[in-house]
């Protein structure tokens, strides 16, 4: 019989054997960008006899199923929380990834000129004693100028790298930025595609945001050497020098960094309006049999839905898997669309 199976380890010694009888639940959030994975297990403490576990213990979790796929693993989370309830009494245990360091929240002061991302990325990293990779679509691109104003370094990454439609994530204790929605790993290969079933799913949501969309995107940049503020937000070829608009006119969403030349503006209002694209449809199902294989940025097609929601092309943006004391096993999933 197929059943769930999950292992936990402390100091790389099996624990699972402390948990197995007693396991009411166990939730894992696969999280991206600047926000931790986390963890959640649920235990029986009917006898009384579970002690209240240490915060900062480091705990390595995988999952899976009893069959030739087996065991997957997680990720290295740290116990941050820890609470107890009852009758019956009940232990949640719970914690985030170990691999973020809660610095790169602190906030800082520091500017950075005629500077690449990837060196960018290499004083960060180092802050914060993590290792790195970065994508090579965007590793040479060089910033005139940026202020990190009491700001913190993981905001300080998103902002810039929000204007390449790239983003930033730490996993097992290294620093990795990438293009956004690419279904790309950091070195440039591409992740298969997944193919999921109505049939697969427990149940699903679809929505388009059509309350307050915007028709374009616009930004400003400033010309130094002729101390004239001009717009940019690029796209059409019949637009002034004063403004040129990415989408059409109506509700343009107006850019608040005003930006040191022309072609820094292009670009970030090109990639705004990718990511306008891609969140103004949203589509998330949980599947009835859990998938230990799905992460974040996974591209994904479906079938045996709506005509337009099977015809696009849908990135992976959280994974929540969920088991359960009967050997339950289901995997919850928020989807953007793709966009090129």
């Amino acid at each position: 019989m197929k059943k769930a199976i999950f292992k936990i380890q402390y100091n790389d010694k099996d624990i699972t054997s402390h948990f197995d009888s007693r396991l009411i639940s166990l939730q894992i959030i696969d999280n991206s960008g600047f926000e931790a994975d986390t963890f959640s297990i649920e235990l029986d403490d009917s006898d009384g006899k579970l002690a209240l576990p240490k915060r900062g213990v480091e705990l390595n979790i995988s999952f899976g199923w009893n069959d030739d796929q087996g065991l997957i693993f997680n990720n290295k989370f740290v116990v941050d929380e820890c609470e107890h309830n009852g009758p019956p009494d009940t232990l949640t245990i719970r914690g985030k990834s170990a691999n973020f360091r809660e610095s790169l929240n602190v906030k800082r002061e520091q500017s950075y000129d005629l500077i690449t991302i990837e060196k960018i990325a290499i004083q960060i990293a180092k802050r914060h004693n993590l290792e790195y990779k970065i994508a090579t679509e965007i590793a040479n691109q060089t910033i005139d100028h940026a202020d990190q104003t009491q700001e913190s370094d993981a905001s300080f990454l998103t902002r810039i790298l929000s204007d390449y439609d790239a983003i930033a994530t730490v996993k097992n204790g290294m620093l990795i930025i990438f293009l956004s929605g690419a279904g790309k790993t950091v070195t440039g290969q591409i992740l298969p595609n997944v193919i999921i079933n109505r049939s697969s799913g427990d149940s699903h949501s679809f929505s388009i945001a059509d309350r307050e969309a915007y028709t374009g995107v616009k930004a400003y940049w400033l010309d130094y050497k002729k101390a004239e503020f001009s717009s940019s937000a690029s796209g059409s070829e019949n637009s002034d020098d004063k403004s040129v608009l990415v989408g059409a006119e109506g509700n343009v969403k107006v850019l608040r960094h005003t930006y040191s030349s022309k072609q820094n503006a292009h670009r970030a209002a090109i990639n705004q309006w990718k990511k306008l694209q891609r969140g103004a449809c949203q589509f998330n199902m949980t599947l009835a049999q859990g998938r230990p294989d799905l992460f974040p940025e996974t591209p994904v097609t479906v079938q045996g839905f709506k005509q337009e929601i099977d015809s696009s092309e849908w990135i992976i943006t959280r994974c929540t898997h969920s088991i359960t004391a009967t050997g339950g096993f289901i995997t919850s999933l928020e989807l953007e669309m793709k966009v090129g």
